[in-house]
Parts: structure tokens; C-alpha cells; sequence
């Protein structure tokens, strides 16, 4: 699974960790996040990451 990048604030989501503050368990693809997540350090949507 690949990592992604928010290319507003360089969040960096590694699905091995997942977001377990915002309910995402570990081991969710970045493909397979909710609708609604957001980058959990600035709250830009999904669109504004990149695959690293």
C-alpha cells in the first residue's frame, strides 16, 4: 500500500498506521478512506494529496 502526501501541509498518510484519531484503523488503503476525510493537520480533502 502507498503512501500519500497532502501537498498543502506535507501530512504524510501511511495506511500501515491508518488515522486511528479520526476512526480510520490501520491497514486501510489511501483508495479505501471515508468520503468525508481530511487531512487530520490542516482539514484539506483527500483531492489535495499525492501519491509519494
Amino acid at each position: 500500500m502507498e503512501k500519500y502526501k497532502c501537498i498543502v501541509c506535507g501530512y504524510i498518510y501511511d495506511p500501515k498506521i491508518g488515522d486511528t484519531d479520526h476512526g480510520v484503523s490501520p491497514g486501510t488503503s489511501f483508495g479505501n478512506l471515508p468520503d468525508g476525510w481530511v487531512c487530520p493537520e490542516c482539514g484539506a480533502p483527500k483531492e489535495q494529496f499525492e501519491k509519494i
